[in-house]
């Protein structure tokens, strides 16, 4: 019982304490700030932002098909909202967990199938989202060195994940766990690993991040600010590597924060840094919410009652509670 609550409200209350330490720093000049909102681009915020969940859709999509499952784009985009959305409410993207028992529900995968294939997913985000950010380097003077580490480290990781599938090839070993490992890791490398799934998820990825780029920079237009396109670029990658890190649900007030001191770092004045970076998270997480719960219902009630079930089981450290 407190182990529950505390894991859900520790977390949310550092998310919220690091708001509203932002929103007392620049409350006197939010007001300002907020006078000069075009609204049309809102609208066209929200609409970018639904092709790009529609198109994260396709992608998981095409990781499936690479572990042989032929799943309707409809109900991957599907399965993606949910488990995001329920990554919104609790900590350390136990949502993830939602989708490998909806997949298993509906279409008998395995849990290592399950996975594995968000392993891939999460790889080419990391590695795309990293890359982003380098070519970024490119356009901006006198980039902090602190920044490069954020950049690189990601990189690092992820290319030496891709080198160990290479090399690791399919090895035998006799304790069951350490076959289960080998199972899944071999599923990453057939889902990932060949020339097409290289070009397509690749591709995908690169596209995804830019509509959600091109999210914030519809929010920097709203507020009438001139900033240089490779500025919000870092930004957003910068927000994305921290968020990555579950401290709090849905990356809520971490982002805000790294994408704010990005901002600032680059010469936009706090107040508006502060906004962007709210409005553009809180336009994605919108989204996300309402995505999430058209989906709850698209796919069936039982849905409901299974990420129940799930969060229990996490929750509880593996036992599931009692109804």
């Amino acid at each position: 019982m407190y182990r529950k609550i505390s894991a859900i409200l520790i977390p949310t209350l550092i998310a919220v304490g690091i708001i509203v330490y932002m929103l007392y720093r620049v409350w006197d000049d939010l007001l300002t700030a907020l006078q000069h909102i075009v609204p049309a681009y809102l609208g066209i915020a929200i609409i970018i932002c639904l092709a790009a969940w529609w198109l994260r859709g396709w992608r998981y999509h095409r990781i499936l098909l690479s572990l042989n499952y032929r799943i309707k784009v409809a109900v991957t985009t599907a399965c993606v909202f949910v488990s995001q959305t329920v990554n919104l409410i609790v900590p350390a993207r136990l949502g993830d967990f939602i989708r490998i028992f909806i997949l298993k529900h509906d279409y008998k995968t395995t849990y290592s199938e399950g996975i594995s294939s968000i392993v891939v997913e999460r790889i080419f985000d990391i590695i795309t989202v990293a890359l982003l950010g380098a070519v970024s380097f490119f356009f901006i003077p006198n980039v902090p060195g602190w920044i490069y580490l954020y950049i690189i480290i990601p990189l690092a990781i992820g290319f030496a994940f891709f080198l160990f599938l290479i090399f690791v090839g399919k090895l035998t070993a006799t304790n069951k766990y350490v076959r289960y490992i080998l199972t899944m890791l071999d599923e990453i490398r057939r889902a990932s690993l060949t020339l097409r799934s290289v070009v397509i998820l690749g591709a995908s990825s690169i596209v995804i991040w830019m509509l959600d780029i091109l999210v914030c920079y519809s929010v920097v237009t709203m507020f009438e600010q001139q900033i240089p396109f490779a500025v919000i670029v870092l930004a957003i990658v910068i927000g994305n590597l921290v968020k990555a890190v579950p401290i709090t649900p849905g990356g809520i007030g971490t982002y805000e924060l790294a994408v704010a001191a990005t901002f600032e770092i680059a010469g936009i004045a706090p107040a508006v840094a502060f906004l962007i970076a709210v409005i553009d998270h809180l336009i994605k997480n919108l989204v996300t919410l309402a995505g999430g719960i058209v989906s709850i219902y698209y796919l069936g009630d039982w849905v409901i009652p299974t990420i129940k079930s799930a969060l229990n089981a996490k929750l509880n450290g593996g036992k599931t509670s009692d109804p």
